[in-house]
């Protein structure tokens, strides 16, 4: 953690008398800091995976997340405590990745709600943002897990209640406290939780929290912020374009308003009105802030904009040109892809994640109506979700994550779109394949949902990759580059030989008493060796159906499906 012997006392004592309170610009520099040291460290925090597979991202996660949160502020010179620290909330919410990503924008979003309409705040309004930051994060949370990133926040919260009644009366000296004790609490995240301890690690969200709150106070300090805690990877260049809308016969604008209403939205009546003037409606809230979006015909495009500006103040307007989105299936370059033909209004639509560009032709084969790209390393966001979301035409829409780390995203996205959206919790691709098998677009929504969710129990998960160090879990000892092989996401076996430990992971699996095996091959194998590979399969058990299948994932070799 930060070494106080960096600060002369003389320093120490000037710069606690400077941060008596805290207002929205120390905010503002505290919210760059953390980003800041976290974009430095993240990779530190990646590597804290509990398994040794190459898919380490809740640094990345935290980071990408941290960084929208900076997005939506880094402008904005002034401005309220209460009006930054929303800001920061809002922007963190939208940009969440990941379980950890989600979990940090609801701390941010309570400390946001404790600072509500205040100018700046003493020792105790940060007691008690951070209480509130606290509870949130666990509210939001189904089960609660102890020795995660949870625990660590509860302790921060608990520390800073208890500086303040041992008589701390600056900002400064209480984030010091913090700090410390979320270093210990870190530390001590494996006696909480035995897989933690089994593999050697501490928890990693618990770190990229501690680096957020160090990074704070580092900055304070005046201490620098571009030195890595230890030697890390680069991050692979990412692209995050703005989202684009599909489009519909007769529609040749696209129209979104962001607006403040003067005295309250009557949301029924503001549909019956946008009914009139087009398709494609949405309309969100977000504490006050409304955003409207429409298909308009040719030469109407500023009609919706003139009847918004009657009901309220408009703070932002984006018009585009729909017909040059036309395509079969619309990618706009964010990872997402849109197959109309699924997505037909009136009927139950399906947005999917997945993590190779033949595992998102299955899934547009078995009818998925959006495709966003993503998976380990490249967990997408809730605004991103929410963007596939916002650009079908359908109005009733299921979620499939197919991937346990993008349930809280999903699940956040659902609650902040105006349409009704169901996730089924699939936490892999063979399970998701399932559920789409079950998917019947002549039921309703909860219907689909049910039958869907009741699929995900008929196959199991198989994985083969790369040790990205060495470990001992469950009695598998892992040496850091051999073949390792997980079975509904444990480690099971390891080897040298790749094709061996297939065949041992599936023995592992008693694959003699399953029907089909399903192997996606990622894209680091080419089809000559799958289909070898493949055919080990089916010369070790001649009984079963073996299907090989392109999936273009990266980093595993084969996920495979047990039916």
């Amino acid at each position: 953690m930060t070494s106080l012997t960096e600060v002369t006392p003389r320093l120490q004592q000037r710069l606690s008398a400077r941060y008596a309170s805290v207002d929205g610009n120390a905010l503002r520099q505290g919210v760059e800091a953390a980003y800041t040291w976290l974009r430095t460290n993240h990779e530190v925090v990646n590597n804290l995976n509990v398994f040794p597979v190459p898919d380490g991202d809740t640094g990345t996660n935290m980071m990408l997340t941290m960084q929208a949160a900076w997005d939506e502020i880094q402008a904005q010179e002034d401005g309220s405590l209460g009006t930054i620290a929303k800001a920061v909330a809002h922007g963190a919410l939208m940009g969440a990745r990941g379980n950890s990503g989600v979990i940090l924008s609801q701390l941010w979003r309570g400390f946001a709600r404790a600072v509500d309409d205040k100018d700046e705040i003493d020792v105790g309004g940060v007691v008690e943002a951070l209480a509130e930051a606290r509870d949130t994060a666990y509210k939001g949370v189904v089960r609660p897990v102890e020795g995660t990133i949870l625990t660590v926040s509860k302790d921060v919260a608990q520390a800073a209640d208890d500086a303040l009644a041992s008589g701390v009366s600056s900002t400064l000296e209480l984030l010091e406290k913090v700090v410390d004790a979320a270093d210990t609490s870190v530390a001590n995240t494996p006696e909480l939780l035995p897989i933690l301890k089994q593999a050697g690690v501490v928890d990693s969200g618990g770190m990229g929290l501690f680096f957020i709150l160090e990074g704070m106070l580092r900055s304070a300090y005046g201490l620098p912020l571009d030195q890595t805690q230890q030697a890390t990877h680069p991050l692979p260049s990412l692209d995050f374009e703005n989202a684009q809308d599909s489009v519909e016969p007769g529609q040749d604008w696209e129209v979104i308003v962001d607006f403040r209403p003067d005295g309250g939205l009557d949301v029924s009546d503001f549909y019956q009105h946008l009914e009139a003037m087009g398709t494609s409606i949405q309309v969100g809230e977000w504490d006050g802030l409304y955003r409207m979006h429409i298909h308009v015909p040719d030469d109407t495009q500023y009609v919706p904009i003139d009847y918004i500006r009657d009901l309220g103040t408009i703070t932002k307007v984006a018009i585009e040109n729909l017909m040059d989105q036309v395509e079969p299936a619309v990618g706009s370059g964010d990872g997402i892809e849109i197959h109309t033909e699924n997505a037909m209004p009136g009927s139950v639509a399906v947005v999917a994640v997945t993590p190779g560009a033949g595992l998102a032709r299955v899934f547009t084969s078995l009818g998925a109506a959006a495709v966003i790209e993503g998976g380990q390393t490249m967990n997408p966001s809730t605004k991103q979700i929410l963007s596939a979301i916002d650009r079908l035409a359908s109005e009733e829409i299921l979620i499939l994550p197919n991937n346990k780390n993008i349930f809280m995203a999903a699940n956040q996205a659902a609650e902040l779109t105006v349409k009704h959206v169901k996730v089924v919790p699939a936490r892999s691709v063979p399970q998701g394949v399932s559920a789409m098998l079950r998917l019947d677009r002549e039921v309703d929504l909860e219907t689909n949902q049910r039958l869907m969710t009741e699929a995900l129990g008929e196959s199991r998960t198989g994985e083969i990759t790369i040790a990205t160090r060495s470990v001992e879990i469950d009695g598998v000892n892992a040496e850091e580059g051999q073949v390792i092989g997980l079975l509904e996401g444990e480690l099971v076996v390891c080897g040298d030989e790749l094709g061996l430990m297939l065949l041992a992971l599936l023995e592992t699996a008693e694959v003699a008493q399953a029907e089909l095996i399903t192997l996606y091959h990622g894209k680091d194998l080419s089809a000559q060796e799958a289909n070898a590979l493949a055919d080990l399969v089916r010369d070790r058990w001649p009984e079963l159906e073996v299907e090989l299948v392109d999936g273009g994932q990266p980093h595993y070799w084969f996920i495979l499906s047990i039916e």
